[in-house]
């Protein structure tokens, strides 16, 4: 029987690259996303056809408790799940609207509460499983302008940590990966002359991708239960 992995917010940047690697190494795939229904939907059929292995969709806002207690009653086993889904705020915090807070909150932190609390189970059912959560050197270190998106992800490095202790004793990892400037529709909000002056800063001299934030993925995936509680930075040496 294939492994089975949850990625959400597979449309697009590191879910997408993540899903093709995954189905490239003979995972069955259970893929969400929120608004590239086509998109997706066409992307799971190229890799059904190229692959073999199954792929079950899931359109939705995983940011939504509701949404993912549908989505789970669905689901009967799961090897891995990947929290990936992310939104962006840029701008002044004092300009920031309590609706746009929640909504940052919602969808990078607290969708890792409303899918681990349904994943746990069923990893514990067969004794073994992998929780991997994308977060950003930005919960690390902070960003002007982002302070959401940095609490947000500073919270996922917590999760991560917290939860990883609580599931030791049950060899089941939980890791998260802070990335750097990756080169996805995420960052296009950045300018031209932006973007060279970060490069300047990254000592490998170019943005990340994400084809090499989804291997490490796959290699947390594959690694040993000793390996965890740990925030894996992937950032070319910049932090």
């Amino acid at each position: 029987m294939n492994r089975t992995v949850l990625i959400t917010g597979a449309s697009r940047g590191i879910g997408r690259a993540c899903a093709g690697l995954f189905a490239k190494e003979g995972f069955d795939l259970i893929l969400n996303c929120l608004r590239s229904k086509e998109e997706l939907t066409t992307f799971a059929a190229t890799l059904t056809a190229q692959y073999g292995v199954h792929c079950r969709l899931f359109f939705g806002d995983v940011g939504d408790s509701r949404f993912v207690d549908d989505m789970f009653a669905q689901i009967d086993r799961l090897d891995v799940l990947v929290n990936n889904a992310g939104i962006s705020y840029v701008g002044l915090l004092h300009t920031m609207t309590v609706e746009e807070w929640l909504h940052v909150m919602n969808v990078n932190l607290n969708s890792c509460f409303y899918t681990a609390r349904h994943a746990v189970p069923l990893m514990l059912k067969e004794h073994s499983g992998h929780i991997i959560n994308i977060s950003s050197v930005w919960g690390c270190v902070g960003a002007s302008m982002e302070t959401a998106y940095s609490a947000s992800k500073a919270g996922v490095g917590g999760f991560t940590k917290a939860l990883a202790k609580e599931l030791a004793p049950s060899h089941i990892p939980v890791n998260a990966i802070a990335c750097g400037i990756i080169d996805t529709d995420m960052n296009r909000h950045l300018s031209a002359e932006e973007l060279s002056s970060i490069k300047e800063e990254i000592p490998a001299d170019r943005l990340g991708t994400a084809a090499e934030i989804a291997q490490t993925v796959l290699q947390l995936a594959n690694a040993p239960d000793y390996l965890t509680g740990q925030i894996i930075t992937v950032d070319g040496g910049w932090t």
